[in-house]
């Protein structure tokens, strides 16, 4: 019960006016950004980082929260209306409720994704309030090489997931661990991998690494694959939302809910595993197997659900463990970090008003996004007119205006389109970028921690994996890479079966596919 009292402190604080209007702003950004192709959830808390500094700390993580879940939502509807699925955990919805609106019921495919994300983001956040203080209960006691332990994890887990190949996501891991370490030894003090740059001497912000690799990254490639010509956008149409259509869709929103949260939380998992994980149970399980692949709304309704419930899941170590397992979570952690916050085993401790605010957010985000969606489907589908030359013109301008203003430094503008060149040739080459934003965070904690640990054991090596906590968590990691190793191909075997099944006319979902997440 006393979780539930700090959750209710958390909402005394999450509705409050100004911070309900905060929530209303990061949910409707959220919503907007994501509507557009190509253009995520990472991507816009990153853009958004450097301007919000001046706000207290409550006010920008309610905001992130919203700009979260709300452009994990926003997806749907480009996929829907126009069959372009912006990341690959869109996949699904694209030709499911691409299907269902080009044969006039598009209406029921945006309603069925509005009311799932409500649904499963709502489960997902109570499985967030009930798991996230016992887990990090048990973390509290963990020491220097129990955290080194966690941080191999990290690292090899996720640059082994993120991406298609598990080379490239260690080389990824490997650039963003250089980055890290660059600048003063705060132990030696001497400096490391400065090129003998002044400028360098202080190490690289991580905000402009994370604005230069996601937010220019991404326009740039946008800009190089920039699609001539109108979109083909379908109309929103049909009935909004039958009887016939909730009796089909609840069980597969709860179903979708069940299986994106677990496989969220772990590094093995991600949105986009989840969606397929779901599309499959979802086949498995129907009576009308003949209608997927043509536009049922089973297909539509636990993809959607499963996507939601696995951004809640991805919380989890997030907040307690201080690890992120997705690219977003990855900028949230940053995000933490600009304001002096270190998640992790103490977060609920020494932050507990913010961290329950926070979470208390998430519930009032979420219903916010369905007031919001509902009604509002038809305005989103304006922002899709949008000429892309000023849309990614002003995405750039916002990501200079943003860095600049961390430190107010030319080096830093110069440092950002540097790195986000760097972003957009890992892109065009198939390097996943997540792996770098996280051994740039990871990479300074996991060496203070390594270099305690050795201290305390008088460098003796054997004290990396002397406590019971190691061994389970380096046996642990042995089960998560033959876990990840199966969920991809599981995944992989669903993708290219439902891919199998799309009309010849589907070539935006195969183009979608075979995109990587950032």
């Amino acid at each position: 019960m006393g979780d539930f009292a700090l959750l209710a402190d958390g909402f005394a604080t999450a509705l409050n006016p100004v911070y309900l209007l905060y929530a209303l702003l990061g949910v409707t950004v959220g919503t907007a950004v994501g509507v557009l192709p190509g253009i995520g959830p990472a991507m816009t808390v990153a853009l958004l980082l450097p301007l919000t500094y001046t706000l207290e700390p409550e006010a920008a993580l309610i905001m992130f929260a919203g700009i979260y879940y709300g452009g994990m939502y926003g997806g749907s509807t480009t996929s829907i209306l126009l069959n372009t699925p912006g990341e690959s955990a869109s996949i699904i919805t694209a030709l499911e409720g691409n299907a269902m609106a080009r044969a006039g019921r598009g209406a029921a495919a945006l309603a069925t994704a509005a009311i799932g994300s409500f649904v499963a983001g709502t489960i997902g956040t109570l499985l967030l309030t009930l798991l996230a203080p016992r887990l990090a209960e048990l973390a509290v006691g963990l020491g220097p090489r129990d955290f080194v332990a966690l941080m191999v994890v990290a690292f090899l887990t996720v640059a082994a997931v993120l991406g298609g190949s598990p080379a490239r996501g260690l080389a990824s891991l490997g650039l963003g661990l250089f980055i890290g370490l660059m600048g003063t030894d705060t132990l030696t003090g001497q400096q490391r991998f400065t090129f003998g740059l002044p400028a360098l001497a202080d190490g690289i912000d991580v905000v402009v690494v994370a604005v230069g690799f996601f937010a220019v990254g991404e326009a740039l490639l946008v800009a190089a694959r920039m699609r001539r010509g109108p979109l083909p956008l379908v109309p929103v149409s049909g009935s909004w939302f039958t009887r016939a259509d909730l009796r089909r869709s609840w069980p597969a929103w709860l179903r979708g809910s069940l299986v994106g949260f677990p496989v969220g939380t772990i590094p093995a998992g991600g949105a986009d595993v989840a969606t397929f994980l779901s599309y499959g149970l979802e086949r498995k399980v129907s009576r009308r197997k003949q209608e997927f692949g043509k536009g049922a709304i089973e297909g539509v309704a636990g993809p959607e659900a499963a996507n939601n419930a696995a951004a809640a899941g991805v919380l989890v170590p997030l907040l307690t463990l201080g690890l992120p397992t997705s690219a977003t979570a990855a900028v949230i952690l940053v995000a933490f970090q600009s304001y002096g916050i270190d998640p992790g085993p103490t977060l609920f401790v020494d932050e507990g008003p913010l961290v329950w605010a926070l979470v208390a957010s998430l519930y009032v985000g979420n219903l916010l996004l369905l007031v919001l969606n509902l009604p509002l489907a038809r305005v989103w589908v304006k922002l899709l007119q949008i000429p892309r030359p000023y849309l990614y013109a002003g995405i750039l301008t916002f990501a200079a205006l943003g860095s600049y203003s961390v430190g107010a430094s030319t080096t830093d503008l110069v440092l950002l389109f540097l790195l986000g060149l760097v972003g957009w040739v890992m892109r065009v080459h198939g390097f996943p970028v997540a792996p770098a934003v996280i051994g740039l965070i990871l990479g300074p904690l996991a060496e203070e921690n390594l270099r305690r640990a050795l201290q305390i054991s008088q460098g003796d090596l054997t004290t990396l994996v002397a406590s019971p906590f190691t061994v389970v968590v380096y046996s642990s990691l042995v089960v998560l890479l033959a876990a990840s190793a199966w969920l991809k191909r599981r995944a992989r075997r669903l993708g290219e079966t439902v891919l199998a099944t799309a009309h010849a006319d589907d070539a935006p979902v195969k183009a979608g596919a075979e995109r990587e997440t950032t």
